[in-house]
């Protein structure tokens, strides 16, 4: 019994020393002992004994950036966002299969504008008098009203001293010689021919008076505008200059006149705000003289061209149109008109209706060195040969024939 108290005693006095000289929390280490995770090792042991099941894609297990709940870091599927598509509207698909209208029909008719009808619409023949393809065969007006023709003072002046090809042919018999011409070159062309007269070529259509300041400033006014709108605009703009006038006795302005009128008011006419410039800068040129009915008349084909070319407003379709039926000269080819593409292709034997547009859209039934090479045995009157061409295919060209 003695001893027994003695060691209950010895243990009393141990815990009390302990608890004197060590901190609460080490004491709290020192005795607490570390419990197993009873439920944890259970649910794992479950897990082992028990299939696994495909892990949930909830977005309350799945974190934004690929981490799970439990830790495991999981890649995520990457999925092709999907793009809503256009479709596509018929019109335009449609429209990419046919190729666009030639301008030629209705534009050409501005183009020419004849300064009057003169002898067109007399009784009497038209005067006969030499011509020749390389050089302006119409008569041009100047702006002062002088009528100007390349041969005037032919047979007393001789070419060296007018600076003039001899002529060829006279005004009455041109146009079947330019005929024979092409029939001989290819006999194809015969029945065309036969069924077509090209009235411009004629003695009475090279009787038509040209201004060719009128000529060009209304080829620019019915630049891309419809053949109505285009007389609208030159009948007010003719009106802008001759205020309080009777229409059908009003004069096209003059070149001073027109260079001397301030862009706003030309633009009243209903011109945009381009083409009043156009019109004003090549009123100024005509003004200055650095275009003139005289130089025109007397320049190469080569020279027309780089002259008029350099106008702003004046392409080069607008420039071979002017010069082949404006001019009257015999041995323009338009290469990029469309109409002439297409009737040469269809008259060399190919078949139009496969042929495709080219690289950037633009419809081309023959490259430009194709047409040069197949037109060349036609010189120097590749100026009907086109307008046959534009037959070929039938292009409506029965506006071109009537002033």
């Amino acid at each position: 019994m003695l001893a027994r108290s003695v060691y209950r005693m010895s243990i009393r006095r141990s815990n009390r020393i302990a608890s004197a000289t060590l901190p609460g929390s080490q004491i709290n280490d020192i005795h607490t002992p570390t419990l197993p995770l009873k439920k944890r090792a259970a649910s794992s042991e479950a897990a082992k004994s028990k299939p696994k099941r495909p892990k949930s894609k909830s977005k309350s297990t799945e974190l934004d950036d690929g981490y799970q709940s439990n830790g495991e870091v999981q890649e995520k599927e990457f999925k092709i966002p999907e793009v809503p598509v256009t479709p596509r509207k018929r019109s335009s698909k449609a429209a990419s299969k046919v190729p666009p209208l030639t301008p030629t029909p209705s534009l050409i008719n501005v183009i020419r504008a004849p300064y009057s009808s003169g002898d067109i619409d007399d009784a009497t023949p038209p005067p006969d008098r030499p011509v020749e393809p390389h050089v302006t065969n119409a008569t041009l007006v100047t702006p002062g009203g002088t009528q100007l023709v390349a041969f005037s003072d032919w047979p007393d002046s001789s070419p060296s001293k007018t600076g003039l090809p001899r002529p060829t042919a006279t005004t009455n018999s041109l146009l079947d010689q330019a005929c024979q011409h092409l029939i001989s070159v290819d006999p194809r062309m015969r029945p065309v021919i036969e069924k077509h007269t090209c009235h411009i070529f004629t003695a009475k259509g090279l009787a038509e008076q040209i201004d060719p300041f009128r000529s060009l400033s209304s080829g620019i006014m019915g630049q891309q505008v419809s053949g109505a709108a285009a007389k609208s605009i030159k009948n007010k703009f003719i009106m802008l200059f001759n205020e309080g006038m009777d229409p059908e006795k009003a004069n096209f302005p003059t070149p001073a006149q027109v260079a001397a009128t301030d862009i706003p008011r030309l633009r009243l006419a209903g011109l945009s705000q381009r083409k009043a410039e156009y019109i004003q800068g090549l009123a100024e040129k005509f003004n200055s003289g650095e275009l003139s009915a005289s130089m025109l008349m007397k320049a190469s084909d080569e020279e027309v061209m780089e002259k008029l070319i350099a106008v702003r407003g004046l392409g080069k379709w607008s420039v071979e149109m002017f010069a082949c039926f404006g001019l009257k000269r015999m041995d323009i080819l338009s290469t990029g008109d469309l109409g002439v593409q297409r009737g040469m292709a269809a008259f060399f034997g190919k078949d139009v209706k496969k042929l495709k547009a080219k690289g950037g859209g633009k419809w081309k039934y023959m490259s430009e060195q194709e047409m040069l090479e197949k037109s060349e045995p036609f010189a120097p009157y590749r100026s009907l040969f086109m307008w046959y061409m534009w037959r070929i295919e039938d292009v409506d060209v029965s506006v071109m024939s009537t002033t």
